[in-house]
């Protein structure tokens, strides 16, 4: 196969369909916008052949939009619940000389409405997630629908085959080529279109109880997951704090237990993630029914909120982006938020004790204070102090 240049050596994807350049988001120059399992793919359809000139193709979990960019001259449609990967997209399609519409996009809450002839599937590194997409495409498949799954060999598991062996049909995959696997599936007719069965939810039991749902994609959907539970146990509680800000929201029970233990505060909820919004205002309306007013969005970090304009952010930031480690958007996060705080407004931030983000943060900041740790987790505080000493520093580290 044509496995395209290691992304030292070139800055775009080099596979049949042409060369492409492609950027990730958030930006990040030292990794490329797409891995050996999306070269593997394209090369395979390229040998194939199965895409006819009109046909209908549904592509799922394309992080970045390296796959849809590739097949832009056919009617595509991207199903991905992240809108980090939709702006990718968008942005990738332009640098090729595509207009930004010329893939159709849906969240993952939204399914298309077509019936699709060919199906390719990003593995996501949520099971759950992929579970509930294979449910979901099943109505979508007509006799003749062709379905092809692509991962990183190191991601597909015997659990991952016998999700699309008990949901679409017979499955088989390839042998490994630069560490990555493709799914070849066979639909099964006989087979029910059976239900998802995300949603799901449990009780927890904080300052009151709560019933939290969860979408699919969410990290922790059985149980309070341990970082928020330390910064839960170390929420601030202070009439100052009138707008809070839950960023990165997932279910929302951050920000949930913030305007439970702050009564008189408005919240704003933020999130890349179609599916985590949902399952956030879901939880905050069966909290507090029409009791209390909150904000909803899905969006790049605090994009659009103003500058000044909040007086508390509380993140529980994601240290991976799919399968990529980092922390570009946990920056990004922290520095929206410094950004968005009013003098004397207040960052509290959980993360894993080595990420070590109370150094960027005090770089950020001018001052950081751990007020709580465990073995794995340490929660952090830092205040936006009035233009003073640490404010050369803080604009240096914004640049």
């Amino acid at each position: 196969m044509n496995g395209g240049l290691p992304a030292t050596e070139s800055r775009n994807l080099q596979v049949p369909q042409g060369e492409f350049e492609l950027q990730r988001n958030p930006r990040d120059g030292r990794l490329q916008a797409w891995d050996a399992a999306d070269e593997f793919l394209l090369n395979h359809l390229h040998d194939l052949q199965p895409l006819s000139r009109h046909c209908r193709l549904l592509i799922l979990n394309d992080t970045f939009g390296a796959l849809a960019v590739a097949l832009a001259e056919y009617q595509v449609y991207s199903w991905n619940d992240s809108y980090l990967a939709q702006q990718a997209l968008r942005s990738n399609l332009e640098a090729n000389g595509y207009p930004a519409t010329q893939v159709k996009t849906n969240s993952g809450i939204e399914l298309p409405k077509v019936s699709v002839d060919c199906v390719l599937i990003k593995v996501p590194k949520t099971l759950a997630l992929l579970e509930h997409q294979l449910y979901a495409l099943r109505p979508l498949l007509h006799h003749d629908s062709r379905i092809f799954g692509a991962g990183m060999a190191r991601n597909i598991h015997n659990s991952t085959l016998e999700l699309f062996e008990s949901i679409i049909g017979p499955t088989t995959t390839t042998r490994a080529m630069r560490k990555s696997r493709l799914i070849l599936v066979e639909r099964d007719q006989a087979l029910s279109d059976g239900r998802s069965p995300y949603p799901d939810s449990y009780e927890l039991e904080v300052d009151r109880r709560y019933r939290i749902v969860n979408h699919a994609s969410l990290f922790s959907r059985d149980r309070l997951d341990r970082g928020s539970k330390l910064l839960i146990e170390h929420m601030p509680i202070d009439p100052r704090f009138r707008r809070i800000v839950d960023l990165g929201c997932g279910n929302g029970v951050i920000g949930i237990v913030a305007a439970s233990l702050n009564p008189a505060a408005n919240l704003l909820f933020r999130d890349e993630s179609y599916m985590a919004i949902a399952s956030a205002e879901t939880n905050f309306r069966a909290a507090f029914a029409t009791t209390r007013s909150a904000v909803f969005e899905v969006d790049d970090c605090l994009q659009g909120v103003a500058d000044g304009s909040q007086d508390l952010v509380l993140i529980n930031p994601p240290f991976h982006q799919q399968h990529s480690v980092g922390d570009a958007i946990a920056w990004r996060m922290i520095k929206d938020a410094r950004r968005a705080l009013t003098r004397g407004g207040e960052l509290r931030l959980v993360g894993n004790r080595h990420l070590a983000y109370h150094a960027k943060i005090k770089k950020l900041f001018g001052n950081c204070e751990t007020i709580a740790s465990n073995k794995k987790f340490v929660v952090l505080r830092a205040s936006k102090n009035p233009i003073g000493a640490d404010s050369r520093q803080a604009r240096k580290a914004l640049v």
